[in-house]
């Protein structure tokens, strides 16, 4: 099946409702794509759907149709506080973006209503507004989602009101796994009937989201959306979107930045998405590059902005053109219109995730642009995405105009101590992540040129950490101010930071009295990634202790021992996050369910 419309909605083998077919044509959808002419006669005919298919597809409305025109089918009309469906999808943006695409279909069925249930808001008032309004549609967050299912002493059962549910659709299911939401599905999945339609989608296939299909979904049919071009008995397909123009560039750590600035200067009346790989890094280049582009909009948004992504985000959609600077939390299943350029500066942890960076674009059938930012050492790295994620990347003409950049940013760093501090934490942060990467052969913290990477990121001196101590790096020249006399422009910060340099003053001034000057205990940090392997070890010793010692215990109590040791071995894969691994370990584990058994196999 080609990635390619797939006739008008009128062929379509089930006849939808008029005013269905109406909203469409106002929204200028007069032809299917492959994925909405193969899941939604599926649907409607009550099977369960597992659905794959590229980023920009149009998955959205493959599932958002079905879920109108089965409330519609319902023999008994839904009253104010029973929820007809259920919408669970991994980030607050996707479940904005998929409640809008809703609105505009229920404008035309005042019988139904929709609550949006995400992180962000105070809970307090989405339990209030339920009780106040219900809801038939519930599109939510899995953490959100889970919480409100605990508020039945504030007066919501929403246990009571899932029990009338319809349909189901976990979008981006695969990333709802990575993103470590197992717990609160296993939650969620345990309150709702089995009775229902269930629709799963997702851009990739992994084997924790086949264990999900078999065991959460009655039958399925599975379908595979491919790119034009690709056939049955040919190699795994292409899983970026045909219409795409993927690229790479080769530049060196202390030019890198330089090139990105170049590139957002000529190309400053397009839409352009620029993707770091930390929450610290989007802060500091982020705030740079809205100093050195002049004459464009530049918005920021990452994973630990709270009340504000969801009005940036909305307002970078409707923007003709501009700059998104971001981490992965806008990589997947993000409908952001028109953007021209997808830029990696730095390469994302895992190689999926690179896919869904490039699909933010070329959605749709539309043309777009991706561009990855490459050092000299991580060149293998095009090889290792053209035959693991099947994404063959072209290399890009060198980059014209370029300038440095850098004194001015150093400039800006001696001129306000949040610069300054913003740079430091983002150095910090990079190489952390740096180490975390799944493609570790290519990857390596000990190949990075720590001189050139601080010239890159226009520090004034090297930050204390532990991968730098005991180097010498004599390629890298600090700067000859004394950077503890930085001064905060803002004046309430620098306040605040005089008055704590005169405590810890008062403090060491105190201690130098005393008869007998307390020893500071000097604790002495490893490095992140070596803390790692540690921690692993004494875990592993630990479960070794307890299986040892638990020779002569019970059956149940041995399983858990076999449990924890598997667990163990899930973590070291990768296949669990610590955060999880620690959740479990310590005790707190999932009701035993079939589900819940496959949600622990499955998530991260």
């Amino acid at each position: 099946m080609s990635n390619t419309t797939e006739g008008t909605w009128d062929r379509l083998p089930v006849k939808l409702h008029e005013a269905v077919l109406e909203t469409l044509a106002e929204l200028r959808f007069t032809h299917m794509t492959p994925v909405q002419a193969a899941c939604i006669p599926l649907f409607l005919s009550n099977k369960d759907v597992a659905a794959e298919a590229v980023t920009g597809s149009g998955k959205t409305l493959a599932f958002v149709i079905p879920i109108i025109e089965l409330l519609l089918k319902r023999e008994e009309k839904l009253k104010k506080m029973q929820v007809g469906a259920l919408v669970i999808t991994p980030t607050r943006e996707l479940a904005l973006q998929i409640s809008e695409v809703m609105s505009q279909f229920l404008s035309k069925f005042p019988q139904f209503t929709q609550i949006l249930l995400i992180g962000g808001s105070n809970p307090i008032d989405d339990v209030e507004k339920f009780k106040e309004k219900g809801a038939n549609i519930v599109i939510a967050t899995p953490g959100r989602l889970e919480d409100m299912f605990r508020r039945k002493g504030e007066g919501l059962d929403l246990g009571g009101s899932v029990k009338s549910l319809d349909v189901l659709v976990l979008d981006e299911a695969d990333r709802l796994l990575d993103m470590g939401f197992e717990t609160s599905l296993n939650t969620i999945l345990g309150h709702l009937p089995k009775q229902r339609r269930t629709g799963l989608f997702s851009a990739t296939q992994t084997q924790e989201l086949e264990k999900l299909v078999r065991a959460g979904l009655r039958n399925p049919v599975r379908i595979t959306v491919k790119e034009k071009g690709s056939a049955p008995t040919a190699a795994p397909m292409q899983k970026t979107p045909s219409r795409l123009s993927n690229y790479y560039t080769i530049c060196r750590s202390e030019n890198k930045f330089n090139h990105l600035v170049a590139f957002l200067r000529q190309h400053k009346h397009e839409k352009q998405l620029v993707f770091f790989s930390t929450c610290a890094c989007v802060e500091y280049f982020g705030r740079v590059i809205e100093t050195l582009v002049k004459k464009v909009t530049v918005r920021l948004i990452h994973g630990k902005m709270k009340n504000k992504r969801n009005s940036i985000f909305s307002d970078f959609r409707s923007l003709k053109s501009g700059i998104l600077v971001c981490t992965d939390v806008m990589a997947r299943g993000i409908d952001i219109p028109d953007v021209n350029w997808v830029l990696q500066y730095d390469p994302p942890s895992n190689a999926s995730a690179f896919v869904h960076r490039c699909g933010r674009t070329a959605r749709i059938g539309n043309y777009g642009n991706a561009l990855v930012f490459l050092l000299p050492m991580e060149e293998s790295y095009i090889s290792f995405l053209s035959i693991n994620q099947k994404c063959p990347l072209q290399k890009m003409s060198p980059i014209k105009d370029v300038v440095d950049v850098l004194p001015k940013v150093k400039a800006l760093a001696l001129s306000d101590r949040a610069v300054f501090d913003r740079g430091m934490r983002a150095f910090v942060s990079y190489v952390q992540a740096y180490a975390k990467h799944e493609c570790s052969l290519i990857f390596r913290v000990k190949d990075l040129d720590f001189a050139s990477m601080a010239r890159g990121f226009a520090l004034l001196r090297l930050p204390k950490m532990p991968e730098l101590r005991g180097k010498r790096f004599p390629d890298f020249e600090e700067t000859d101010v004394d950077t503890e006399t930085i001064r905060y422009k803002d004046k309430n910060r620098q306040k605040q930071r005089k008055k704590m340099l005169a405590q810890q003053k008062a403090k060491e001034e105190e201690e130098e009295g005393e008869a007998t000057p307390r020893r500071r205990s000097s604790v002495r940090t490893e490095a992140w990634s070596k803390q790692k392997n540690r921690k692993d070890r004494r875990r592993k010793a630990a479960v070794k202790r307890k299986i040892k010692e638990g020779s002569d215990v019970e059956d149940e109590d041995m399983s858990e021992l076999l449990s924890d040791t598997r667990l163990l071995k899930k973590l070291k894969k990768g296949v669990i996050s610590e955060e999880d691994f620690e959740h479990r370990l310590n005790g707190v584990r999932t009701p035993r369910s079939v589900n819940s058994s496959v949600m622990r196999d499955g998530g991260v």
